[in-house]
């Protein structure tokens, strides 16, 4: 069966996940990652991308960002991967590409997705779990950022966000309270299974507007075969 091609929405939020190829690590130390970041600033600017979120787990990176026509995303993930891995490469004396050929990523409605994959983001790096306190914040994702504790340069603030509160102080206070909690079980799974696959997430009426502008399918095709029609007698 041929293979989709990525849905990318303009305008819209994504979910992007990058993971070491055979679950390999990316990042062996803190100097991996500081790169990296550097390399994703510079590469998503070029790109005419926004990030809005990012968490850096050893053998993986997850962003959450905004394309802003269709090629934006390949542009961004295709500059990241030719400068981290050449630098990679010459610092830990390898050969190969340490990242599975292919990011995988998911279009998100926004007034109902966006936040919950924030969370995800930015709670699941780099232990993958999630932390009891924000004194526990791992230092390479953005969320001392959005809990008011240092500002970040990548970050450019999405409109869901700013839905939190009126003020910084509001919005700060508000995601405080989502992050201590953390992202619920079943909607983590749902967006991590949604962004691995490539369909849209979001309700029907929304995955059924985007199969309608893309001219791509945004959902798996039900299971067994379709039902044969039946004649009138």
């Amino acid at each position: 069966m041929a293979r989709l091609p990525r849905l990318v929405v303009p305008g819209l939020p994504h979910l992007i996940i990058h993971r070491g190829h055979n679950g390999q690590d990316v990042f062996l130390d803190d100097a991996d990652r500081a790169l990296y970041l550097r390399v994703l600033a510079s590469s998503a600017a070029e790109a005419g991308v926004a990030l809005h979120g990012y968490g850096l787990a050893a053998n993986e990176a997850r962003l959450l960002a905004t394309p802003s026509d269709g090629a934006a995303l390949a542009r961004m993930m295709q500059a990241i991967g030719r400068r981290y891995v050449r630098a990679f490469n010459l610092k830990h004396a390898r050969r190969s590409t340490p990242w599975e050929g292919r990011f995988r990523s998911t279009v998100l409605e926004p007034e109902r997705f966006f936040v919950p994959a924030l969370l995800v983001i930015e709670s699941a790096a780099p232990a993958g779990t999630v932390p009891a306190s924000v004194r526990e914040i791992a230092p390479w994702t953005s969320a001392a950022h959005h809990l008011g504790l240092r500002p970040d340069p990548l970050v450019t603030e999405h409109a869901m966000f700013w839905a939190l509160g009126n003020t910084p102080f509001e919005r700060e206070a508000a995601y405080r309270v989502l992050y201590e909690r953390g992202p619920g079980a079943q909607e983590s799974e749902a967006i991590q299974d949604a962004a691995t696959k490539g369909w849209a997430l979001g309700s029907a009426p929304f995955v059924a507007r985007l199969g309608k502008e893309t001219g791509r399918r945004t959902r798996p095709l039900a299971r067994g075969r379709p039902r044969r029609a039946t004649s009138a007698c």
